[in-house]
């Protein structure tokens, strides 16, 4: 039996978004600083891709380290779940969100060693066993640096009504065009009437 990277996503795992689209080939940092050296805008979007590459800080682990989730509603505090430590216990202990309310996920992370390319987060949501939203937002590519890089989601507005309130489980994975899975984890949300 052959072995298999748990950190490689399975073929048929996720839905593919744009249809037809093939990912460029996985090449290190070294090959993409010497390929089309005449090319000046080329040369200064590494440039810039690349800036703050220098003397870099290596955590140890994946490529991407993906530091932490925010809940985000406007006039409340965020409410912010830690990635870096155990994240099984993530689920137990719920994000609170008021029916109806607009949201956005805020999350911080970390690129290390390569540049990643189409990375992506992922989440999919689950009442009672039973999948009733997915959603997939394309953050980009990015060069290491020792900052951590945010992105905020566009807003959304949670479900109403006496149905939509309860608990969820929301399964979320940050991979990239190369089906890399830097973090696969489950985290909690509870609609409730009020804060």
């Amino acid at each position: 039996m052959a072995d298999t990277d748990p950190n490689v996503a399975k073929a048929g795992e996720e839905d593919e978004d744009t249809p037809g689209y093939k990912a460029p080939a996985q090449k290190t940092m070294e090959e993409i600083q010497n390929l089309d050296t005449n090319d000046e805008s080329l040369k200064k979007y590494k440039e810039a891709l690349l800036a703050g590459s220098k003397d870099m800080l290596d955590e140890g682990g994946r490529n991407v380290l993906v530091k932490s989730i925010a809940l985000v509603v406007a006039d409340r505090p965020d409410v912010t779940l830690n990635l870096t430590g155990d994240i099984s216990a993530l689920k137990e202990k719920p994000f609170i969100l008021k029916e109806g309310a607009t949201y956005s996920l805020r999350i911080s992370f970390r690129v290390q060693r390569e540049i990643v390319t189409g990375l992506k987060y992922t989440n999919v949501l689950y009442r009672k066993g039973v999948r009733v939203d997915k959603d997939s937002f394309m953050l980009g590519s990015y060069g290491p640096k020792n900052e951590v890089h945010t992105y905020t989601t566009p807003s959304d507005e949670a479900p109403s009504g006496m149905l939509a309130r309860g608990k969820y489980v929301v399964k979320s994975k940050f991979h990239d065009d190369d089906k890399n899975v830097y973090l696969d984890w489950e985290w909690g949300l509870e609609i409730k009437k009020d804060w």
